[in-house]
């Protein structure tokens, strides 16, 4: 009967955290992603007066909202 003495596991080079810190930037578009979309449904929920009396237009929902998560890109 033959018996294994070492086991070996594959390296995974991972240069200077290549991987966390893709895993970071993904994670960071998500919740930017999520506050978007949040912004946008409370908006967009939001009736025509109550959008007149913040000054606003319903056609301003989208922008505003990827400014509110994205900032002025």
């Amino acid at each position: 009967m033959t018996m294994m003495t070492e086991t070996r596991s594959a390296a995974v080079p991972v240069h200077g955290g290549a991987l966390s810190r893709m895993v970071a930037g993904l994670t960071e578009r998500y919740t930017r992603y999520v506050a978007y979309r949040k912004c946008l449904g409370e908006l967009a929920a939001l009736s025509d007066r109550e959008l007149r009396d913040l000054g606003l237009h319903r056609s301003m929902i989208r922008s505003l909202a990827y400014e509110g998560a994205y900032g002025d890109k």
